[in-house]
């Protein structure tokens, strides 16, 4: 599961004690680290819906979704993988009661 990582790339991966912030400039290999970790963190008895995988693009999202899917199969749904905004939408739907809100937010751009 290792392979082709670099040290760096491969210290984010194998540390499964807490969060981890990967920070890296485009064609680093983020995504690589970020689903490989994910496949860890569970591989390694967390449970998926204790993930939460947060990325700036749609594009990123649903390559890294695609990437977890393929290498664990269903289990991937429960994970949460999206962007900054479609995680604040969720919170959002989830808990409008707080902010005085009903379920049927709607949210305009």
């Amino acid at each position: 599961m290792f392979d082709n990582l670099n040290d760096r790339q491969r210290e984010a991966v194998e540390y499964i004690n807490g969060p981890c912030l990967v920070l890296a400039g485009a064609g680093s290999g983020k995504t690589k680290v970020l689903t490989t970790r994910i496949v860890n963190l569970i591989n390694n008895d967390v449970r998926p819906q204790n993930i939460l995988a947060i990325t700036f693009t749609n594009k990123a999202a649903r390559e890294m979704r695609e990437r977890v899917r393929n290498s664990l199969g269903e289990v991937a749904d429960s994970i949460f993988i999206g962007t900054f905004h479609s995680f604040g939408l969720k919170v959002l739907r989830e808990n409008p009661e707080v902010l005085g809100y009903n379920k049927n937010i709607t949210i305009l751009d």
